[in-house]
């Protein structure tokens, strides 16, 4: 059995060359080998290309390289978490490209299994899918990604042993797993390095012909940032939001497989029973999300996408960022609870991008409209000028092509109902106080009356 060098951060860092592509692993600061990351920024090496879901939070893990004006480019999913990044992209000083969350997991996949690249259909129709190859699949239209590799590849994982196995603890595997095998070099941060034969090998998740080095070292509070503690988990939760958040869970039958989104979606989680048997999955690999600890952090807990510590209720399973992605598109997942921008007639969503703001971060909304078998969307009926969200045609950035099925808002529930071989938008439920002439004034699109008995 071979064993892989121990190494210390800075020998580590020193390993990453002027203009390299940088895989980083990590979700938020959750599995953020941050203490590399600490090192590579001490050397100063720069003109890199970094890969990862987004660069860090302000100052913290990648975010610490960007503020160093190491970075040349960026690829990833979701940069709106770091506004430093948002800024740098924004006057030019950080080249980006995003790609879908699940697109940039498969793409690490791909590229560590020697796969050139793949067609999903995820991103088709949208700004994402321009000047990409397009390909019509079994009836779908399918967009080329190219796998992508890496120079050095930094992961975090919670235990080694000297072989260079690794195992990584709950909601830390996320894009880590697909990391280690996308590049050249792979360098993996650990909690505790362990002699070979003491983990057993059922329980590992990472071979070691994948790892080169290892470094060990104990992860703080302060390297987690905002999931550092439940406390910091902040929910906008007024009346008319929790009216929608309700109404949604009614759209949910025992034993579905439900993806909460951010903002009103998350809400529905604080409203599920235990007993109703509803098991909620979460795309940075996770499927049992039980509610959020009454203390503690990513320490102790699991996090969910929205970076919150979260429990694990029984049965519940953890995986990595690209299987999480594979269950959506595959058809796993029953139902995917959205917020929105607009929806229009032909049950185009649009909830990912808006005018005068850098199109930054997709996240897993597109793969997710996609992929799960039923779309609800949450949103407030009309935007903060007042405009209708609901409208003929969506003028903002689609996130997806004539995938949703319920629209929920503060005043009415809207169901797409067959039409002969097209789908009509339909107002099925009033909520408390609304009236139809109060609803069709607030509304741009054109929707049938088909009020459900006892509504």
């Amino acid at each position: 059995m071979k064993t892989v060098t121990r190494i210390n951060v800075s020998r580590a860092a020193a390993m990453v060359q002027p203009g390299d592509v940088l895989l980083v692993g990590g979700f938020g600061m959750t599995g953020n080998p941050v203490h590399l990351l600490d090192a590579l920024a001490a050397c100063g090496t720069g003109d890199l290309t970094y890969v990862g879901n987004n660069v860090g939070e302000p100052g913290l893990g990648g975010g610490k390289l960007l503020r160093n004006g190491q970075l040349k480019r960026a690829i990833g999913s979701f940069f709106t978490s770091n506004p430093e990044a948002v800024r740098a992209a924004q006057s030019n000083e950080l080249e980006v490209e995003l790609l879908p969350q699940g697109s940039l997991g498969e793409a690490l996949r791909a590229g560590g299994a020697g796969i050139g690249g793949f067609y999903t259909p995820t991103s088709a129709g949208t700004p994402l899918s321009e000047g990409k190859e397009i390909r019509t699949i079994d009836g779908k239209e399918m967009v080329f990604v190219k796998g992508l590799r890496g120079d050095v590849g930094f992961v975090r994982a919670w235990r080694a042993d000297t072989a260079g196995n690794l195992q990584y603890r709950m909601t830390e595997r996320n894009f880590n797993e697909a990391i280690a095998t996308a590049a050249d070099l792979v360098i993996a941060e650990v909690e505790e390095i362990v002699p070979a034969g003491t983990l057993d090998p059922d329980t590992i998740h990472t071979p070691g012909c994948y790892v080169d080095y290892l470094v060990e070292a104990r992860l703080r509070p302060e390297d987690l940032g905002s999931s550092a503690s439940v406390s910091a988990s902040a929910k906008s939760a007024d009346d008319s939001r929790r009216l929608i958040a309700a109404t949604a869970l009614a759209e949910l039958r025992p034993g579905d497989v439900v993806n909460l989104g951010i903002g009103i979606p998350t809400l529905v989680a604080d409203l599920i029973d235990v007993e109703a048997g509803i098991v909620i999955h979460t795309e940075n690999g996770m499927l049992g999300v039980g509610p959020e600890p009454a203390a503690g952090g990513a320490l102790d807990y699991p996090v969910n996408a929205g970076k919150t510590p979260v429990t694990a209720l029984p049965g519940a399973s953890y995986f990595d960022s690209a299987t999480s992605f594979a269950m959506i598109r595959g058809g796993h997942v029953d139902v995917a609870i959205m917020g929105g921008l607009q929806v229009d007639e032909l049950g185009n969503l649009a909830n990912w991008a808006v005018p005068g703001k850098p199109l930054l971060g997709v996240g897993g909304a597109m793969d997710l409209a996609t992929g799960a078998r039923k779309i609800v969307v949450t949103m407030t009926h009309t935007d903060r000028n007042g405009a209708p969200k609901l409208v003929p045609r969506c003028s903002l950035p689609l996130t997806a092509k004539a995938v949703v099925d319920v629209v929920i808002t503060e005043l009415a529930v809207f169901h797409f109902l067959k039409s002969g071989s097209h789908r009509r938008l339909a107002l099925v439920k009033l909520m408390p106080g609304a009236a139809v002439e109060d609803i069709r004034s607030k509304t741009a699109a054109d929707f049938d009356v088909a009020l459900q008995t006892g509504d």
